[in-house]
């Protein structure tokens, strides 16, 4: 329900000048605009009935009403970002006249052709979004770690992050998702946060749990919490992953096959989450040492912890283009691999998504660590 407050201005906006500007491009024929002008209203009405009734509704109307709003808020912002630019052009033809006078001459059927390419333009790149959401790609990544791990040279582990079940990602997908995961055969898997959206109702009434334990991974699954997790019954969540079989870790520190450090940290929003120096008090350094952190935001600690390697999420790499340059302004390292002295880094853009099911300009994906230890000497 988040989604219907933070976008409800927007909405409206969004939704209002389309109509206008759509109303002026269509024909002046009551049988093309009242349609027209009844389905924008349709829309509004939609979205506000399905705020105000949304905790009386059945999930299946309420999962059908959040994917026609969320598709068409998604798709209301190209199509404004298109609209704006034909007005900027329009106002440059006022003041310079740069327009060919073919243009001038037939000016109400240029509308009605701006008005059909705006429109297959706008499906285009939703499809598009929603085939990034439901065909994750693999990216394979290799790191050397200059440490001598106990017992193993090397190693794969698959990283997934951001997954947030929910009414979106539901048992289908992430099913899907795990069929992946396992086709890639890894040692380690490990879940960086956020893995539930935010309520719990949705992957407990589509027994989800059955879904982790279905996973494939010699050496475990290991998982911590995110911002999502905290949202709305919290402790509930966490009884609910560790009730899946995965190896949750809040603040604590594990030895896989007894071969290196596992840290993993709560999310920053928990003002209660321990600083990583106290987690380290017991470590052995010379190990090499992986930390799970959601957020990418501790690196200053990380580096001076001297961590190997710190494996982050929460970014989405923006999810919705231009989004993206919005969250690299905000974040030091948004996605991808980073490096700062000794002190590896990779921020993945996520498995799932928050919201709508769209991904533009970004992609969901599994990143597939080839760990590599080697001696320092």
């Amino acid at each position: 329900m988040k989604v219907f407050l933070q976008s409800i201005f927007a909405q409206i906006l969004f939704t209002a000048y389309i109509a206008f500007r759509g109303y002026e491009a269509l024909p002046p024929r009551k049988s093309i605009r009242i349609p027209f002008i009844a389905a924008i209203g349709g829309e509004v009405t939609l979205y506000f009935f399905g705020y105000l009734f949304r905790k009386e509704l059945p999930d299946q109307v309420m999962t059908t009403i959040q994917y026609i709003c969320n598709t068409w808020y998604i798709a209301s912002i190209y199509i404004v970002m298109m609209l704006v630019a034909f007005d900027v052009l329009r106002l440059t033809n006022k003041l310079f006249k740069i327009f060919p006078q073919w243009i001038h001459d037939h000016y109400t059927r240029v509308k009605r052709i701006l008005f059909a390419v705006v429109c297959a333009v706008t499906t285009a790149l939703m499809i598009w979004g929603y085939h990034n959401v439901t065909n994750p790609v693999v990216r394979n990544v290799y790191i050397s770690i200059p440490k001598q791990a106990k017992g193993i040279d090397s190693m794969t582990i698959a990283m997934v992050s951001d997954i947030h079940l929910g009414e979106v990602v539901n048992r289908k997908l992430f099913e899907k998702q795990v069929a992946l995961i396992n086709s890639l055969h890894p040692d380690m898997v490990v879940m960086v946060g956020d893995i539930i959206d935010y309520d719990m109702h949705y992957p407990k009434k589509e027994h989800m749990e059955e879904v982790f334990r279905q996973i494939v991974a010699p050496m475990g699954v290991y998982a911590v919490k995110g911002n999502h997790e905290y949202r709305a019954n919290y402790i509930d969540k966490e009884k609910w992953l560790r009730s899946t079989g995965i190896t949750l870790l809040t603040d604590s520190v594990a030895m896989p096959d007894s071969a290196f450090y596992l840290v993993g940290r709560e999310d920053r929003v928990n003002v209660k989450r321990k600083s990583l120096n106290t987690l380290l008090t017991d470590v052995d350094k010379t190990l090499p040492v992986i930390v799970l952190d959601h957020q990418p935001e501790a690196w200053g600690e990380m580096l001076m912890n001297g961590i190997d390697l710190g494996l982050h999420g929460h970014t989405h790499d923006g999810q919705i283009w231009p989004y993206k340059y919005v969250i690299q302004a905000v974040h030091k390292h948004a996605y991808g691999y980073y490096r700062e002295g000794n002190t590896q880094f990779y921020t993945s853009a996520g498995i799932g998504v928050a919201g709508p099911p769209y991904r533009i300009g970004t992609r969901s994906e599994v990143i597939l660590l080839h760990i590599h230890f080697t001696s320092s000497q």
